[in-house]
């Protein structure tokens, strides 16, 4: 009987040694599963613009929703609307280089012309702004283009950046603005980090119209709106 109590004693006591340790001797950083508190994003992106038809309401709405987004610029098209460019920089948004022109064949020529355009609308930019960015989007994106003018563009200390879901604006001819909130909600495919393509440029008043449901969808979701 002595021993059978002994031996449960025993068992107790090592349990109870074992529990402390494991509480008090954990390493300082123990793992997270960090995938579960993952913070979601999302950067609103807008090709194309400035223009007086569609900009002005986009950042009407992105004001009233206290979001910033970031803003491709077309260097002609700012060239005839410097305060444009000065109420998106003002506002807290964030503007990277589209291109001067946007006319694919001229600008895909070669290294040579690519850079000349993208060097032309950051003059401009800069002239308008008193400052530089290194920030550019390919006209079309970069998915197709020739090695060498990604390796030109990269080397000329340039950061491109492309997108992973869109709300096909540029894609859906007559789209309402239901389609196109469809379709900023679908392309994601519930990624936790996306980059939407939406376009400022003239002529997109649907696109500003679908603008308040994708915000007010996003924010319902937990995302994060950040700039690029």
């Amino acid at each position: 009987m002595k021993r059978k109590l002994l031996r449960v004693g025993f068992c107790m006591f090592l349990t109870i040694v074992i529990l402390f340790c494991y509480e008090h001797f954990q390493p300082e950083h123990k793992p997270a599963f960090a995938f579960a508190q993952e913070q979601k994003s999302i950067c609103l992106t807008f090709d194309d613009g400035p223009s007086d038809s569609t900009t002005p309401f986009i950042l009407d709405t992105l004001k009233e929703e206290n979001v910033q987004a970031t803003f491709f610029i077309i260097g002609r098209q700012a060239e005839l609307r410097p305060a444009l460019i000065e109420r998106i920089y003002q506002n807290g948004h964030a503007i990277g280089i589209h291109s001067y022109s946007h006319e694919y064949a001229k600008i895909y020529a070669s290294p040579a012309a690519l850079l000349q355009d993208i060097k032309k609308c950051s003059a401009v930019l800069e002239s308008i702004l008193g400052l530089e960015t290194d920030l550019y989007r390919f006209p079309g994106g970069s998915y197709s283009l020739r090695e060498e003018l990604l390796t030109c563009v990269r080397d000329a200390g340039y950061r491109y950046v492309d997108w992973n879901a869109s709300c096909r604006d540029a894609e859906l001819p007559g789209a309402t603005a239901e389609d196109l909130f469809r379709a900023a909600i679908d392309t994601p495919a519930d990624r936790n980090h996306i980059v939407m393509l939406l376009h400022d440029s003239a002529h997109r008043k649907n696109t500003a119209e679908a603008l308040k449901m994708i915000v007010r969808y996003y924010k319902q979701k937990g995302y994060v709106f950040k700039t690029l």
